[in-house]
């Protein structure tokens, strides 16, 4: 399926995903070149959310691999139904059958466990597999992981190696909190994705908040883009601003400047910290909201 940067935009608009026109270009750029796409940025700037886009745009299923430190190959590839082999040998004892009989017939497909990378290989259709946080996986798994993006196989000693049924899809997001391998760079196209400018947070924000007026769309926006310029310890994402505009809209509130106390009140959609929260007192927030209300 190609498509244009055009269509890319227009069709992610479609779903709720306002995307710039370089992000939509690297999406198109996917396709063709075969390539996974990496999106780097800061925690709540949507990273996740291009590859959930990405699978409604398309229709297509949605592998998520949710990466830690120690992750390795029995979460993130397959793993044995141990459970159900044990059983399998305990039905065959009175069986007269060899040692490698039984051991043969416990290690075929039946028995086997597909986790998030072998599942995505082997979807009849290509899939999108969202490798969300990579940067959290050890380097060890890194490494393994891009032997496989590169031939889009996985070798499984009991069984030989598994081809892929369909090329997924491949979405990576990384938070930065360590460098990733410049091998896996060169293996992927490259997207950095920054906390959005006031117009493109109000397109978003009047995307996926049905309802709001396009006053207190403006008043929100224009007061997350005020608060981000604070000395906070967790700057707040695209998601905290969805979260604080729909709990507005909730409220019943249509103008922030003559409901102060349910400005104060749901600061706690946008502060996730203590000090955060000191730092953007009611004072404070009321200062801020009087220089861009």
């Amino acid at each position: 399926m190609e498509l244009t940067r055009e269509e890319v935009q227009r069709r992610l608009a479609e779903v709720g995903y306002v995307a710039d026109p370089q992000l939509a270009m690297a999406i198109t750029l996917m396709r063709r070149l075969e390539r996974p796409l990496l999106l780097e940025g800061e925690a709540g700037v949507g990273k996740t959310e291009v590859g959930k886009a990405l699978a409604r745009m398309l229709k297509r299923l949605l592998i998520r691999l949710q990466c830690y430190e120690g992750l390795d190959a029995n979460a993130a590839v397959y793993e044995w139904n141990y459970q159900r082999q044990l059983l399998a040998i305990k039905i065959r004892e009175s069986e007269d059958l060899s040692a490698e009989a039984k051991e043969a017939h416990v290690f075929q497909r039946d028995f086997l466990l597909e986790r998030p990378l072998l599942k995505a290989i082997q979807a009849p259709e290509p899939a999108v597999l969202l490798i969300d946080e990579i940067d959290r996986a050890d380097e060890e798994f890194e490494a393994y992981l891009l032997e496989v993006l590169s031939d889009f196989q996985i070798s499984i000693p009991e069984l030989g190696t598994v081809t892929a049924t369909s090329i997924p899809w491949v979405v990576l997001t990384s938070n930065r909190t360590r460098e990733l391998s410049d091998a896996l760079r060169r293996r992927c196209l490259y997207h950095f994705i920054d906390y959005p400018d006031e117009a493109k947070e109000l397109r978003i924000v009047r995307a996926r908040v049905p309802g709001i007026e396009p006053q207190l769309a403006a008043q929100v926006v224009r007061f997350v883009q005020a608060v981000r310029k604070e000395d906070l310890r967790k700057t707040p994402g695209v998601a905290e601003t969805l979260d604080f505009a729909t709990a507005l809209l909730g409220l019943g509130v249509r103008d922030l400047r003559s409901e102060p106390d349910a400005l104060a009140d749901t600061l706690l959609c946008l502060l996730k910290t203590n000090e955060d929260q000191r730092a953007v007192a009611r004072e404070v927030a009321l200062r801020l909201l009087g220089k861009v209300a």
